[in-house]
């Protein structure tokens, strides 16, 4: 399959995750680990970027970041290959050290701000390479440390975290060790890493997006960026399904907008529904315009349009599936 374009503009918050190629270790010793936090830090400090959230595992890194004032690839860019060339000159070893591409998930920020700083600073404990949160408090190689004031890594944003919890820091850092230990019991969450895909019964007609953390309403804004038009480009256009569906029923696209309950009208906006939102993609909101109906509607349509493309596969062939 080719590789969907990356999402990628300042300000947006960022849980980036980095593997070694072939899974292969990327850290052999602390050296390695001081050495990857060094070039972190100079780098968030250089740029303006921030980091809420990190945990160096053995052969992966997590890092929640905000750019500022530039994007996000070039920030990579120059940590890992800065950190290839220490790592390949100080191990006597050539060739690849990370896989070709890191993977970065945009993530609303309301809504998962303090689960990912919680699920990610805790990655070193459900890895077992701590045995508790009280050895997790003091573990240098994890942003948790640093919250917990323990250890320092500048360029980290260590106060907008505890002010969501009180406004006086040791009681911010008592509430916030609290939320962290609830987190332990939750174990690994795949959709806070970007292990899985959502199903479509899952997300119902919210709009959805695999590189996107976030509610449909989230989606929608950033596919109305116009920076990023490029990026959400779809295999066809709700235009086009609507042209090519309405010639099948032999009906004007024009009709779709009457309040009308005739046969081949409410057959034909059933089937757009079902084929521009479940099986390209779009949103209902957006399919909705096109054929009269509110995303509860559209929902509703949807399924039976389903059921009318299982007893037609020719209607299926109109988008090329």
């Amino acid at each position: 399959m080719p590789r969907t374009a990356r999402l990628d503009l300042p300000d947006l918050l960022q849980h980036v995750i980095v593997r070694g190629v072939n899974r292969c270790d990327i850290f052999l010793d602390d050296a390695d680990r001081g050495r990857f936090l060094k070039n972190l830090s100079k780098l968030l400090v250089q740029t303006g970027t921030e980091c809420l959230a990190w945990s160096l595992m053995t052969n992966h890194v997590h890092l929640l970041l905000r750019p500022r004032n530039t994007q996000l690839a070039p920030f990579m860019r120059r940590l890992l290959t800065g950190y290839a060339i220490y790592f390949n000159h100080h191990h006597k070893r050539s060739g690849h050290l990370f896989q070709n591409r890191y993977k970065s998930i945009v993530c609303e920020e309301d809504a998962y701000l303090l689960e990912l700083v919680r699920y990610i600073n805790l990655n070193p404990l459900r890895a077992g390479l701590v045995k508790d949160l009280a050895a997790l408090d003091c573990y240098p190689w994890s942003g948790h440390s640093v919250i917990m004031g323990k250890v320092t890594l500048e360029g980290q944003i260590v106060e907008e975290v505890l002010v969501i919890f009180s406004k006086r820091k040791l009681e911010a850092k008592k509430r916030y060790r609290l939320f962290v230990a609830d987190g332990v019991a939750l174990g690994k969450r795949d959709d806070l890493g970007g292990g899985r895909r959502m199903s479509r019964e899952e997300r119902g007609e919210e709009p959805y997006d695999e590189r996107i953390l976030g509610s449909g309403e989230f989606v929608e804004k950033l596919r109305g960026r116009r920076e990023l038009e490029s990026k959400f480009s779809r295999s066809m256009e709700i235009e086009e399904i609507v042209t090519k569906v309405c010639h099948h029923f032999g009906i004007d696209p024009q009709e779709l907008r009457l309040k009308t309950r005739a046969a081949r009208i409410v057959d034909a906006r059933s089937v757009i529904c079902h084929l521009a939102v479940r099986q390209i993609g779009h949103s209902g909101v957006e399919v909705g315009r096109h054929v009269n109906l509110r995303r509860a509607g559209v929902s509703i349509a949807a399924s039976r349009g389903e059921k009318i493309v299982n007893n037609d596969p020719a209607l299926v062939e109109l988008i090329g599936k």
